[in-house]
């Protein structure tokens, strides 16, 4: 058994296709199918099923998957502790970030962060909370940024701070009628929200109730991952929405006679780094952390704690 057969099963459990696998493996196609094959052969058992497609593990090699992470993950360890001995940041950081985070909280430290470790390649993605927590379990990112708590088994949150949530409504909504918002305002016609699979569309509902229907008017159903197009939307077609605080910042003086706040205590998400519990590149991950944190916006630097916090269901 070598690491490099560990490296192929879990490569084709990543990408559940062999020829997918042995090019992320930078491998032929035989050679991967070839190596699997003789590990398959010392070990007596199958690790996939191949009459499925897309392929699939055995109930055998779905133990012996988890296990071959783990060692994966333990071998990859040893070179990274020279390098940190030697604060020596170098190599890929793979970041995950949810689409309701990612255009506001980015452009405060991204800048900052890639200039004072030129030798880290950077690469960012967009993915919904699914698909960060999968994409860390699979070893394709290094860390994401979700709302939490999650609950997830061999995941690990940090906590970095709670942003709180406010109002935005078209021009003559009633709501701007209000100095400040209670949940039970809510409680009206006219909500926009998220499609399904984003956090905080889970969020807005469990403030302005589960049973809403949304979004919009009879007359119009529109499925968006943007918070920018329901602001659009609701500047055209009328009614309100619930917004993060950081994604307020940046708003026009129209618009932002067009927020309201929460009665205290105010509603509030809370924003973390999760990991997968054997996470590499540990102190690149606490600079990484320590970068934002000192780039947060004055209002939110610093709260922890703050705040009634929403869960996600």
């Amino acid at each position: 058994m070598t690491l490099s057969q560990l490296d192929y099963i879990v490569a084709v459990d990543t990408y559940r296709h062999f020829a997918t696998a042995a090019e992320a493996c930078h491998v032929t196609q035989p050679t991967l199918s070839m190596q699997i094959q003789k590990l398959e052969d010392e070990l007596g058992i199958l690790v996939f099923d191949r009459s499925k497609q897309p392929v699939v593990p055995t109930e055998t090699g779905q133990a012996i998957l988890a296990q071959a992470r783990d060692v994966l993950r333990a071998a990859q360890r040893i070179p990274e502790i020279v390098s940190e001995s030697k604060d020596d940041f170098r190599g890929d950081f793979r970041i995950g970030i949810i689409p309701t985070l990612a255009p506001y909280l980015l452009p405060y430290f991204i800048g900052e962060f890639i200039a004072k470790y030129p030798a880290v390649s950077v690469q960012i993605q967009e993915l919904v909370t699914e698909q960060v927590i999968e994409r860390l379990r699979n070893g394709l990112i290094d860390v994401g940024l979700v709302v939490t708590p999650l609950a997830e088994n061999g995941i690990t949150e940090i906590p970095l701070f709670r942003e709180p949530f406010v109002v935005y409504a078209a021009e003559l909504n009633p709501l701007l009628t209000k100095s400040t918002i209670a949940p039970t305002d809510l409680q009206t016609d006219g909500l926009w929200l998220l499609t399904e699979g984003h956090c905080f569309r889970n969020q807005v509902m469990n403030l302005c109730g589960a049973d809403r229907q949304a979004n919009g008017t009879n007359a119009l159903r529109y499925e968006t991952g943007s918070l920018e197009t329901l602001i659009k939307l609701i500047d055209k077609q009328g009614g309100f929405t619930l917004l993060p605080y950081l994604a307020t910042l940046d708003m026009d003086t129209t618009r932002q006679a067009r927020l309201r706040p929460f009665d205290m205590p105010q509603p509030v998400r809370e924003v973390s780094l999760v990991m997968h519990r054997s996470f590499l590149k540990r102190r690149l991950i606490n600079t990484f952390r320590s970068e934002i944190l000192a780039h947060l916006p004055n209002e939110l630097a610093g709260k922890e704690k703050e705040g009634q916090l929403v869960r996600l269901s």
